[in-house]
């Protein structure tokens, strides 16, 4: 399964839908996680914590 993960758009909100442990929990299922590009800032998640355990990271994965 492909599963997208967007930054939030909302002013003033900074989680992410993932923290890495769900991405390498996904991972290991067998599931591709694309990451948006700097979603997980505003949380202190950087991306490439998440491309640590497994995730892509877009620029965009919104289309």
């Amino acid at each position: 399964m492909l599963i997208g993960v967007p930054k939030e758009t909302k002013s003033d909100e900074y989680r992410v839908a993932i923290v890495p442990a769900g991405v390498e929990l996904l991972v290991k299922k067998g599931h591709q996680v694309l990451v948006e590009e700097n979603a997980g800032l505003g949380g202190a998640i950087p991306g490439e914590g998440l491309k640590e355990v497994g995730a892509t990271i877009c620029p965009s994965i919104m289309g």
